[in-house]
């Protein structure tokens, strides 16, 4: 090993491991790509070992990469733990909430700013589930319970999926393109009505304007749906969409004041509905 490599990478080298790509790594990071680029090659000379094939599909581990990451996957936590030791008495402070776009939506519209409280919300859309065991996130909703035993869970709702549209005259679709149409209801709506999907946007608030703009029908879950005053339901409940949610934080960090009272928030938010 020629030098000790610094936190700083350490903590990018997780970020562009967990992504798998530069790119995506750079934007969460705020750090320009050239900059992270060359970060994570000195990182490589500092320890001497490779630690990314690169490639057109973006940056993958190497087998010394694994075992780094494994080394020092509890860094991040030790970062948030700091930055929030740091930040306490500067304020409310950020709490990280990462959930589907139609969760994350209806919580930013439901819930009630409270001026006085230890926290304030950041949220992180994301239809892919960030390693809330190494603190990506603090609070994540799911659709599914956590495997790791780091996790706290709690059930929080029954969701349901539905087809609407402005009108029973409408017969074709809106969707998500097919390169991006990751989620099981998009997936569902491409198998079953994909011949009809006339119409896409790569998101899925245009979605849901062009189907209240008469465009075609949407796949929505019926919180949102019935939500809002443009639509009809179209269809009884979608069984093989039906799915429990789940509330999910760190073990350790669902005890911090800031991530306790937004976990208290959001479970009332569920409450009331």
């Amino acid at each position: 090993m020629d030098e000790t490599p610094s936190l700083d990478d350490l903590a990018l080298f997780l970020t562009v491991a967990r992504a798998g790509s530069l790119s995506v790594a750079a934007r969460e990071t705020d750090t320009p790509l050239p900059t992270l680029s060359r970060r994570m090659a000195r990182l490589e000379r500092a320890i001497g070992r490779t630690l990314f094939t690169r490639g057109p599909s973006g940056y993958s581990l190497t087998a010394e990469g694994h075992s780094l990451s494994r080394r020092v996957a509890d860094l991040a936590e030790v970062q948030q733990a700091a930055r929030q030791w740091v930040q306490q008495g500067q304020g409310p402070l950020p709490v990280r909430i990462t959930a589907g776009f139609w969760t994350s939506r209806h919580l930013a519209q439901t819930m009630t700013p409270d001026h006085s409280a230890l926290w304030r919300p950041a949220f992180v859309p994301s239809n892919a589930d960030l390693d809330l065991a190494r603190r990506a996130a603090d609070i994540g909703i799911r659709n599914r319970p956590p495997d790791s035993t780091r996790l706290a869970r709690q059930r929080l709702r029954r969701i349901d999926y539905a087809i609407y549209a402005i009108s029973d005259g409408v017969a074709d679709y809106v969707g998500l393109p097919d390169t991006v149409a990751s989620t099981p209801s998009q997936r569902w709506l491409r198998a079953t009505h994909g011949d009809r999907i006339t119409t896409t946007a790569s998101d899925p608030r245009l979605c849901l304007d062009l189907a209240l703009a008469g465009f075609g029908r949407i796949v929505l879950p019926t919180f949102a749906g019935d939500a809002e005053d443009g639509l009809q339901r179209q269809s009884d409940a979608i069984p093989e969409l039906s799915h429990d949610e789940w509330l999910v934080s760190h073990s350790n960090a669902r005890h911090d004041p800031p991530i306790r009272a937004a976990l208290d928030a959001i479970q009332a938010v569920f409450a009331r509905r």
